[in-house]
């Protein structure tokens, strides 16, 4: 067995990469060539060797190491396995700090931010840091109750928002099952709380069903008579049946006039993180229709300022409908049952058809 002047005085040879001087059943003092001085207590559990640190000498002195080991025996004891009761240990005592739900909600939003798309990122993190975090944010997880979440959840109701309160819950599920995960709650309050709020049930957009509402539409559409862009966005529209946004953005490099077909890289499209990086492109067949509208739409000289026309050369990796968002600011078509009912913004005089090739209608 050591004494406490034989671990004092302990030292490592200089060819050696370590110097071990055992005390007994099973504890030891490590001394490395720099003069550190580490305990371990050595055990074997269902037939390997395993150790289990102890602290550093003298900080952890000869009686105290004595006490570490026999405390970890009495768990060999009882079948537990002292390293793995050791980090269970380390888990529990997270500071208090540390237990707070913002912190916790942000590390939870660390590991799931590069799964998601950007823009699903954005909105995740503004919904947590405007209807979360100003009420709970410096509150422990351990220390929140069920109808403290449920009045912030009601305070987002109370606004109008009922889709974004069922939003907020989710969120607020998805953390607290974090936190279960790793220990630092017990319990999940968000279980039974959806029943708590208002119903939101996710309406569609108007669609027309009938086939005389869609010719009034089609033809309101050729009758429209605004800027070449919006226009030709218009007829694109019924005929590619792709998003508004993937339409606004395509880019003359992704038209293959030959081929009839329009390729929308896979980073463009409505998909999460991985899709938009490792995903295929989108291909979309173009009809001679189309194609005729796109090659009027050439034709055109749609300008970088958006007021006066100007060429666009073929092949050229500019934006085809970069000024449509604004466009529709200052041109507007209402479909109604009825009939339809075209108007256009006196600010701004819609370039003749005439004035730009063949009109693509």
């Amino acid at each position: 067995m050591l004494t406490d002047t034989q671990c004092k005085n302990a030292s490592c040879p200089a060819d050696k990469p370590r110097a071990r001087l055992a005390d007994s059943g099973g504890l030891y003092l490590e001394v490395s060539p720099a003069g550190s001085k580490r305990w371990f207590y050595k055990f074997r559990l269902d037939t390997k060797e395993k150790r289990l640190a102890l602290g550093s000498y003298p900080e952890v002195g000869l009686t105290a190491a004595r006490r570490g080991r026999d405390e970890a025996k009495r768990q060999l004891g009882e079948g537990l396995d002292p390293v793995q009761q050791r980090q269970q240990t380390k888990l529990k005592a997270r500071s208090i700090d540390g237990d707070t739900f913002e912190l916790v909600a942000l590390e939870w939003y660390e590991k799931q931010e590069p799964q998601w798309s950007e823009a699903h990122a954005v909105r995740s993190k503004r919904q947590l840091e405007r209807d979360l975090f100003p009420y709970l944010g410096k509150r422990r997880m351990t220390d929140i109750e069920a109808p403290e979440l449920l009045a912030v959840l009601r305070k987002i109701e109370a606004r109008g928002a009922i889709e974004t309160a069922d939003r907020g819950l989710m969120l607020a599920r998805q953390v607290w099952h974090f936190a279960m995960a790793e220990g630092r709650v017990k319990h999940d309050i968000t279980a039974g709380l959806k029943k708590a709020l208002q119903p939101y049930r996710g309406r569609h957009f108007a669609a027309i069903t009938e086939p005389e509402q869609l010719g009034t539409l089609l033809r309101a559409i050729k009758a429209y008579r605004g800027g070449p862009a919006v226009r030709a966005a218009l007829q694109l529209a019924p005929m590619l049946f792709q998003r508004p946004g993937e339409l606004r953005a395509a880019a003359w490099a992704e038209i293959d006039f030959e081929a009839a077909l329009w390729t929308i890289p896979a980073q463009r499209m409505k998909r999460n993180k991985f899709g938009k990086e490792n995903g295929d492109p989108h291909l979309v067949p173009l009809s001679r229709q189309a194609l005729d509208i796109l090659r009027a739409l050439q034709a055109c000289h749609i300008p970088d300022d958006h007021t006066d026309v100007c060429g666009i050369d073929r092949g050229e990796k500019r934006t085809i409908l970069s000024w449509l968002a604004s466009a529709f600011c200052s041109s507007t078509l209402t479909v109604a049952v009825g009939g339809c009912t075209k108007s256009r913004s006196a600010s701004r005089s819609a370039p003749d058809p005439a004035h730009c090739g063949s009109d693509a209608s």
